[in-house]
């Protein structure tokens, strides 16, 4: 069966997308770097179920349909940053009532990784309310990978801004992965943030993949953009010199005392078309379910798997906000007939 739109021409012909078909229900993207916003647009303006069907097909032609990669995130230093993002609890420019913290120690971190890894997690992902990490932390920071990656787990940690020299200690001691998101589209970016660039964004980036590390890159929606914006964001990751390996994508999660604590949640099936747009353009990244999951009901979950999410973060909380905990996966696991990936290197792309 071939998805059609509403005027009934195949919706491969219609966006006119490279396409090649493994078998009659696996449809395989070919791996593009040069999306148009154009084309981004027209495919968030496809009829709801035949954009699904689309990306469910391109999801199962790259990854196993029922295997989900399941992360935990840890605050390792909670509180006190300096930038004005106006989604975050842990600026220090707004009132949140959350309580500034250091940098949590060497041996406290480990033990949250044996636990995570207890819990089923893979990948374990460290976080630091930082503009960039100081000279003095490091060495701290990276003994926590050296410690978490002899454990089995892949590391991954997010800490702000990074220069060359960072980012090649990080990749030295074994950092798998580092996060460091774009939040939203160039043309949005000025309205959420102000005291770092675009540009900076995409600099640490390229650091990181000169280091030789793998990319964890996504963002927040519903922060009051536009559906063109959404698209203009897809279209700055899609088009990258290397797709991220992973993309997170996050629903906002209202802060009291932040600039977007009353923002109108994002229509719920605006963000399942997100999460299809997302694998089409970048069909062997592994699109991951982030913060907001906790407010989702499980029919909202199992469409956004449906439409190519193959990521979770699990745990009781994100960083500083909550999220559904171990016992609430897995029984939404068992409904939906998924399973935890054994690992995020079982599950590379075929």
């Amino acid at each position: 069966m071939v998805a059609r739109s509403a005027l009934g021409a195949p919706i491969a012909l219609l966006l006119d997308l490279p396409m090649t078909v493994r078998s009659a229900t696996h449809t395989a993207v070919k791996t593009r770097h040069d999306w148009t916003l154009a084309e981004l647009e027209t495919l968030f303006d496809v009829p709801f179920g035949a954009l699904v069907f689309q990306a469910a097909g391109v999801h199962r032609a790259h990854f196993p349909a029922d295997e989900v990669q399941v992360s935990t995130l840890l605050s390792i230093k909670t509180g006190g940053c300096s930038e004005d993002c106006k989604y975050c609890s842990q600026s220090a420019r707004y009132d949140t009532g959350l309580e500034r913290e250091r940098l949590l120690p060497v041996d406290e971190v480990l033990g949250a990784a044996r636990d995570a890894q207890a819990a089923g997690a893979t990948r374990f992902c460290m976080g630091a309310a930082w503009r960039n990490p100081k000279a003095k932390d490091m060495p701290a920071l990276l003994d926590m990978v050296r410690g978490v990656k002899a454990m089995g787990l892949e590391t991954c940690m997010t800490l702000g801004m990074l220069t060359p020299e960072q980012a090649g200690d990080l990749g030295e001691a074994g950092l798998d992965y580092y996060n460091h998101n774009l939040d939203t589209s160039p043309e949005f970016y000025g309205e959420v943030i102000t005291t770092r660039t675009y540009d900076d964004r995409l600099d640490t980036l390229a650091h990181v993949r000169d280091a030789g590390m793998k990319v964890c890159c996504g963002g927040i929606l519903g922060m009051g953009e536009s559906r063109r914006d959404r698209a203009s964001f897809l279209q700055q990751l899609a088009n990258l010199p290397k797709h991220p390996e992973s993309v997170p994508l996050n629903r906002l999660v209202n802060i009291p005392g932040t600039p977007l604590e009353e923002a109108p949640e994002l229509d719920a099936l605006e963000f399942v078309r997100t999460i299809a747009v997302a694998r089409i353009a970048m069909p062997e990244s592994f699109v991951r379910l982030s913060a907001g999951r906790e407010t989702m009901s499980d029919e909202l979950q199992a469409l956004c798997f449906l439409a190519g999410a193959n990521s979770i973060f699990s745990g009781d909380r994100l960083l500083t906000t909550p999220n559904a905990g171990d016992s609430v996966d897995a029984t939404l696991f068992a409904k939906l007939g998924l399973r935890p990936s054994i690992s995020a290197e079982a599950q590379l792309p075929v």
